[in-house]
C-alpha cells in the first residue's frame, strides 16, 4: 500500500484535530511539536499549514505565527445575537416547567464547570456549557423556538468555536451567572427577568469576545492612550 506524503500527512492530522476542535480557534500552530510528533522534518509540516492558510484554516499573525483562523466575526456577531434571543426566550418559557431535579441537575453540571476552571480546557467547558443551558431550555413548549435555539448552537459548531479558548477568563463569570439564574428560576422570578437575565448572559460572553478581537487588532492603543505613571 502506497504511504501518503509526508506534506499530506501532516495536512491530514492537523486538519482532524482543527474540524475536531482539539486545535481550538487561535491555537499555535508550531512547526517543531508537529513535525517530532510525525517523525519528519518542519519542512512537510510547513507545506500543510500554508495549504490549510489557503483553504482558511489558518491564518498568520505578525509576532505570533500560524494559527488557527479566528471565526469570522460578523457571523460569530449575528449567531449570537439570535442565540440570545431565542435561547432567553426559550429559557424563559421552559422556566415554569422545570422541576426540582433538573434544577439539581444543571447545579452538578455548574459545580463539575467550576472544578474544570483548575487546568482549564476549554473545550471540555464548552460542552459542559451546552449541557448546563440545555437543562434549562429542552422544557421550552414551543418546538420552533427550541429549533431555533438548536440551530444556533449548532451554528456555533460549525464556526468551529469554542469562545472559551481565547477569553477564558470570562469561564469564571459565567458560572457565577449560571448560579443567578438557578436562582430565579427556583424561586419563580418573573418570566420577563428570567429571560433577560439568560439574554444578558449570553451576550456577556459576545461581548468578552468581541473586545478581545478588537485589542488583538489594536494592541498598543491603551498603552498609547494612557496617562504616564
Amino acid at each position: 500500500m502506497t504511504q501518503l506524503p509526508k506534506s499530506e500527512q501532516a495536512y491530514r492530522l492537523i486538519r482532524e484535530r482543527i474540524e475536531s476542535g482539539q486545535y481550538v480557534p487561535g491555537y499555535r500552530l508550531v512547526l517543531a511539536p508537529i513535525a517530532g510528533e510525525l517523525d519528519m522534518s518542519v519542512v512537510p509540516v510547513r507545506e500543510a499549514i500554508r495549504r490549510l492558510e489557503a483553504e482558511g484554516y489558518v491564518t498568520f499573525e505578525a509576532n505570533v505565527g500560524a494559527q488557527v483562523s479566528l471565526i469570522k466575526e460578523t457571523e460569530y456577531l449575528h449567531t449570537m445575537q439570535t442565540l440570545a434571543l431565542v435561547e432567553g426566550h426559550a429559557t424563559a418559557l421552559a422556566a415554569p416547567q422545570v422541576t426540582p431535579d433538573q434544577i439539581a441537575r444543571a447545579r452538578e453540571i455548574n459545580a463539575r464547570m467550576r472544578q474544570s476552571l483548575v487546568g482549564f480546557d476549554p473545550q471540555a467547558f464548552t460542552e459542559l456549557n451546552l449541557e448546563f443551558h440545555s437543562v434549562l431550555f429542552e422544557a421550552c413548549p414551543n418546538p420552533h423556538i427550541l429549533e431555533l435555539v438548536h440551530r444556533g448552537w449548532n451554528r456555533l459548531k460549525v464556526l468551529r468555536n469554542s469562545s472559551f479558548s481565547f477569553v477564558p477568563g470570562r469561564a469564571h463569570e459565567s458560572v457565577d451567572e449560571h448560579e443567578r439564574l438557578l436562582d430565579m428560576i427556583e424561586r419563580q422570578a418573573p418570566v420577563i427577568d428570567i429571560e433577560l437575565e439568560a439574554r444578558e448572559h449570553r451576550l456577556a460572553t459576545l461581548n468578552a469576545v468581541l473586545t478581545h478581537q478588537e485589542e488583538l487588532r489594536h494592541p498598543h492603543d491603551e498603552r498609547a492612550t494612557a496617562p504616564a505613571a
